[in-house]
C-alpha cells in the first residue's frame, strides 16, 4: 500500500512552509493549506514509516467535526479540496491550548495519583478513581511550547502573564465548554464517551476562530460507552478508542521514546494492522463507511487538487 510521508510542493503565491509531526503546512498571504500526511508519532517521536490512509482519516474526521460546530464558534476551515487537505483562514494563534476533561484519565489521573488535588488551579475532590467521571468538566490549559513539552498553566497565570487578555480568555472558556458539550453529544450518538480533548484558537481581525483539528483520535481520548459503568465498578481498564493501541505496541516492543531506545521494526503486517485500526476509528467516530482515496500517486493527486483550489479561489 502506498502512503504519504512528506510533501515538497511549491505553489504560486506561497509565502512559507512548515513541517509538523504529522502535517505539512503551506502559508499564503491570507490562508493556510494543511496537508495531513500519513506520518505517525508516539512518545513525541515520528515513527520511521507512514501508515496508509491515516492522514485521510484524521483530515476527514476533523473536517466533519469543524462543520458540525461552526454554529458554536467561527472556525478556520474554508475547504477540503483533497481527502488529505484542509484549506483555512490564516490566524494568529493564541499561545495556549484549551484542554477540557470530563473524566479523570491520562495526565490528570497521574497528577491526582501523585497526591495533587488541584490541576491548573482547578480543585478536585477526594476519593476519585482512575477514569471516574468528574462532577463537571474542568478546563486545564497548557502553554504551547515551540520546543519540548507543553506545560500546565492556570487561568490566573495566563491572564497575569498577558498570554491572553481576560475578556478573550473568558470567551475561550465559553467556546471550550460549548464545543465539549457538542463533542460529547456527537460521541454519545456513536456509543462513545468523549473523555478529554483539546482545542486551539486564533485571532483574525478582532474575531476568535477555532483552528487546527478537533475531536480526532490524535487530539482526544474516547471510551466505549457500553460497559463503562461495569468496568469502573470492577476497577478494570476502560476500553479506549484512540491511538493508544500504537503506544501499547511500542511499549510491548520495549520502546517509550527514551534516549538510547530503538524504534521497533515496522513490518508490512504491523503497518497494515495500524492502517486498519485507523479506518476502524473513522467508521466508529462517524458512523460512515470509509471510502479509500486513490493512492496510485498520492503526491500528484494532492498537488493537482490544491492547485485547482488556488486557481479557483486563491
Amino acid at each position: 500500500m502506498n502512503a504519504l510521508k512528506n510533501t515538497e510542493f511549491n505553489f504560486p503565491g506561497q509565502t512559507g512552509f512548515y513541517r509538523g509531526k504529522v502535517r505539512d503546512v503551506y502559508s499564503f498571504e491570507n490562508y493556510l493549506v494543511m496537508v495531513a500526511s500519513d506520518r505517525i508519532s508516539a512518545f513525541d517521536v515520528v515513527l520511521p514509516k507512514p501508515i496508509p490512509f491515516k492522514g485521510q482519516v484524521l483530515n476527514q474526521i476533523a473536517a466533519k467535526n469543524l462543520m458540525a460546530t461552526k454554529n458554536i464558534v467561527p472556525n478556520w476551515l474554508l475547504a477540503t479540496p483533497d481527502p488529505n487537505v484542509s484549506v483555512g483562514v490564516k490566524c494568529e494563534a493564541y499561545p495556549v491550548e484549551m484542554v477540557i476533561r470530563g473524566y479523570l484519565a491520562g495526565h490528570a489521573w497521574r497528577e491526582y495519583r501523585s497526591g495533587k488535588r488541584s490541576i491548573c488551579g482547578v480543585p478536585l475532590p477526594e476519593g476519585l478513581k482512575e477514569n471516574d467521571k468528574l462532577p463537571e468538566p474542568i478546563i486545564t490549559p497548557t502553554t504551547k511550547a515551540k520546543e519540548g513539552h507543553d506545560q500546565d498553566i492556570s487561568r490566573e497565570d495566563i491572564i497575569a502573564q498577558g498570554l491572553v487578555s481576560e475578556p478573550e480568555y473568558e470567551q475561550l472558556e465559553k467556546y471550550t465548554q460549548a464545543l465539549y458539550e457538542k463533542g460529547t453529544e456527537m460521541a454519545g450518538s456513536q456509543g462513545l464517551i468523549l473523555v478529554d480533548t483539546k482545542y486551539e484558537f486564533g485571532e483574525k481581525d478582532g474575531a476568535i476562530y477555532l483552528i487546527d483539528e478537533i475531536h480526532t483520535p490524535d487530539s482526544s481520548r474516547y471510551f466505549y460507552k457500553e460497559g463503562y459503568e461495569e468496568r469502573q465498578k470492577k476497577g478494570e481498564p476502560q476500553k479506549q478508542l484512540s491511538k493508544e493501541f500504537v503506544r501499547q505496541w511500542l511499549i510491548s516492543e520495549g520502546f517509550q521514546g527514551q534516549e538510547g531506545q530503538k524504534v521497533p521494526e515496522m513490518t508490512n503486517e504491523i503497518i497494515e494492522q495500524i492502517s486498519n485500526r485507523y479506518i476502524e476509528l473513522y467508521e466508529s467516530f462517524t458512523g460512515d463507511h470509509f471510502a479509500k482515496a486513490d493512492t496510485e500517486n498520492i503526491s500528484l493527486r494532492i498537488e493537482e487538487n490544491i492547485n485547482g483550489w488556488i486557481n479557483s479561489n486563491g
